[in-house]
């Protein structure tokens, strides 16, 4: 019984690539209270990118995506460079090349999890030779060409393959928050363009069945940034021209289309290792040897000890310790605010004469509504910071219709509709009360870009742990806009973009709210 035992573990156990993907998927990944709360992490790691292809927008990410982080600094171009971009990649690249994908992309794990799938399989062929050169096309056109006109001509962020293309942009990052009944009110967001996306998704998931890593092979532009350095990297498979005898049973038996080992469509997966039988390829490191073909290297247990270890920092930190996780309680829904709280000033009369009788009396803008930010209930009150110096404090703004516009610098719809935002405050003037907020974790400049459009309506970037986005209820998806009546009760609170009707009506219901 227990050779039995012992034999099936031999014939399926993970190897040690199939491990490494997995750790690294998680690590991707590792706020795991994402995914509880359905909302997305915004902490200062997020200015890092990650190596591997891993949505921004899925609840568990934790680093940027490489390739949402190029397509935003070429929107950019116009003002800003993006070395830290450039670098970063020139990084991963020299350093490792496709071996990110071949052992650190989640999206290559589920892609070969799904050719796991029993079926008949495509196997390599001219075609999928010829359609390998797809994603290179790809990163000229939507990752380069699309993002760098937009930004220059409309000094507008548009990541054309993250929004007209990615399927990890949807799989991870719509639909890992649309599953979430906390972000049920997204569904009203959903339109054609979301039905495109999802129909390209389930067709290169579809395709990852019968072909191997099909997304990887024929539309990944991160793939094919990689792939540019696959010359170079200090991690990879090495040949040992001196054993080698051309046999050719790497390349055959090879996978991926590729034409000698450690071309550009290699993804240093090692397999040709086992495959050879001369001895002559290796996993190295430089001139250290990861992994050869008499089974010589790979991870010790020192090595595996101390990658468990990060991974448990990381997932302590992450969904704990960090200082930009909402830890804050909110108040019980009940809760009414005090009455000495924010006292109306009176001024009391010189004598005991009742006032004239064709005076209007004083209007009391109180609310016995309960605290929170659905509609009907009052917003806690919040101070913040104005670009300008000034202060705009919530309780003051009673008597008011009060607006308040979640944006990024990197969401086109934001800014598209930032305008209109301007417009009804400057035709309102003292009957509405504004206020723009940015999130804490800025990548252009909020402030400048504000002032170089000339609007006039109140800016500020939220606190570090970002207090006004969890008084709102709000997920870290943009544009997010909350109207008030002017007893300071939520009358609109929706994620998606608004157009000038929309604000007008939205006025005009909050102002009726009397």
């Amino acid at each position: 019984m227990d050779n039995v035992k012992t034999s099936w573990w031999q014939a399926h156990r993970p190897t040690t690539r199939r491990l490494v993907q997995l750790y690294s998927a998680l690590l991707h990944n590792a706020h795991v209270r994402g995914f509880i709360d359905g909302q997305i992490y915004q902490g200062k790691a997020k200015y890092a990118c990650a190596p591997g292809f891993n949505c921004y927008s899925c609840p568990g990410a934790v680093g940027a995506c490489p390739l949402g982080s190029i397509q935003n600094a070429l929107g950019s171009a116009g003002h800003r460079a993006g070395w830290y971009v450039l670098g970063i990649i020139l990084l991963y690249g020299v350093i490792l090349g496709r071996t990110v994908c071949g052992w650190l992309c989640p999206l290559g794990l589920i892609q070969e999890l799904l050719h796991k799938i029993p079926t008949p399989k495509i196997r390599k062929n001219p075609v999928t030779r010829a359609l390998c050169w797809l994603k290179y096309v790809l990163l000229i056109v939507f990752v380069v060409a699309i993002p760098l006109t937009y930004g220059l001509r409309c000094d507008l962020p548009l990541p054309a393959f993250c929004k007209y293309i990615c399927p990890a942009g949807t799989s991870e990052g719509a639909m890992g928050l649309l599953s979430n009944p906390a972000n049920a009110g997204m569904f009203s967001m959903l339109g054609v363009l979301f039905t495109r996306k999802f129909v390209i998704m389930l067709a290169i998931g579809l395709a990852c069945v019968f072909c191997f890593r099909a997304f990887c092979r024929f539309v990944c532009p991160l793939g094919a940034v990689y792939g540019l350095f696959n010359r170079f990297n200090v991690i990879g498979v090495r040949v040992d021209a001196a054993r080698c005898n051309g046999c050719g049973a790497c390349v055959r038996g090879c996978k991926m289309d590729v034409r000698r080992v450690g071309d550009h469509e290699c993804i240093q997966c090692g397999k040709c290792v086992d495959t050879c039988n001369q001895g002559a390829i290796a996993m190295k490191a430089g001139g250290r040897v990861l992994r050869g073909p008499d089974g010589r290297g790979g991870p010790g247990r020192v090595i595996w000890a101390a990658a468990l270890m990060v991974l448990c920092l990381a997932l302590l930190w992450f969904n704990v310790l960090d200082p930009s996780l909402k830890k804050a309680e909110k108040p019980a829904a009940t809760e009414a605010p005090a009455a000495t709280e924010e006292p109306i000033e009176t001024e009391e009369p010189a004598t005991t004469e009742a006032p004239a009788a064709t005076e209007a009396p004083a209007v009391s803008w109180d609310s016995d509504a309960p605290i929170g930010h659905e509609v009907g209930q009052q917003l806690e009150d919040f101070t913040l910071t104005c670009y300008d110096g000034t202060d705009f404090h919530l309780a003051k703004q009673r008597g008011k219709v009060t607006f308040i516009n979640f944006w990024a610098t990197s969401c086109t719809p934001c800014k598209q509709e930032l305008p209109y935002f301007n417009e009804l405050y400057q035709e309102k003037g003292d009957d509405i009360a504004m206020l723009v907020v940015h999130p804490s974790l800025v990548i252009d400049d909020p402030e400048e870009y504000l002032s170089d459009k000339g609007y006039a309506m109140p800016c500020a970037t939220d606190a570090d742990d970002d207090t006004l986005m969890e008084i709102v209820g709000g997920t870290g998806t943009f544009p997010q806009t909350v109207v008030l009546n002017r007893r300071g009760e939520v009358v609109y609170n929706k994620i998606g973009s608004v157009t000038p009707e929309m604000l007008s009506a939205l006025f005009d219901e909050a102002n009726q709210q009397q």
